[in-house]
């Protein structure tokens, strides 16, 4: 099985490939956030990166947000960025690791950047750490990429026979309000933990 650990995207941080990082939240989540009216939900974003999204939520008043990364480099910036940001909501660890309990977990580039092999775990994971009755959401992509990954692509077909083993799919269809570059070629979901 091929693993990326966390020296491979430390290096990635490092040399400043990082395509997924759009330097700014993204327009699903955001929108997505938008319409929560409950501000004290427990929100994980796992992979979060420079934590764009995080950062949104938390501005936006959500008092319990957590954010979680393989790779020490972007919470160190994000840290450096958001001083006020409580510091326990800060996790430099491997997803697989992770424990805890949340009502929502989104999804935003991180599915991506697993290897296909790791899909199943991916599922089981997210099943252990969102309560019952939680959500999954966010955005996966619906297109294969030309060159090896990360990040890998799938479809909708692929993803309904994967996620309906663990969650009640909600919605699993094309997402209207992507940013430019990878418009056409996202999907919006919303799972729901049995």
């Amino acid at each position: 099985m091929t693993y990326f650990d966390e020296s491979y995207w430390t290096q990635r941080y490092c040399q400043g490939t990082t395509g997924w990082d759009i330097g700014y939240p993204s327009s699903p989540l955001v929108q997505y956030l938008d319409q929560i009216e409950d501000k004290k939900i427990r929100i994980l974003i796992p992979g979060a990166g420079n934590g764009h999204e995080v950062a949104y939520a938390f501005k936006k008043g959500f008092s319990d947000v957590h954010l979680l990364d393989i790779s020490e480099i972007p919470l160190t910036n994000f840290s450096k960025a958001y001083p006020d940001f409580p510091k326990k909501n800060i996790h430099h660890q491997d997803f697989f690791e992770h424990q805890g309990s949340y009502d929502l977990i989104l999804e935003q580039t991180f599915f991506c950047a697993l290897h296909p092999s790791q899909r199943e775990d991916y599922c089981q994971k997210m099943k252990q750490l969102l309560k019952p009755k939680g959500t999954l959401a966010g955005v996966l992509f619906s297109k294969d990429f030309e060159r090896q990954g990360p990040p890998f692509g799938g479809n909708v077909e692929e993803y309904q026979k994967l996620f309906s083993q663990y969650f009640v799919i909600k919605k699993l269809e094309p997402c209207y309000n992507s940013i430019p570059p990878r418009s056409g070629s996202e999907l919006f979901i919303e799972f729901e933990n049995q």
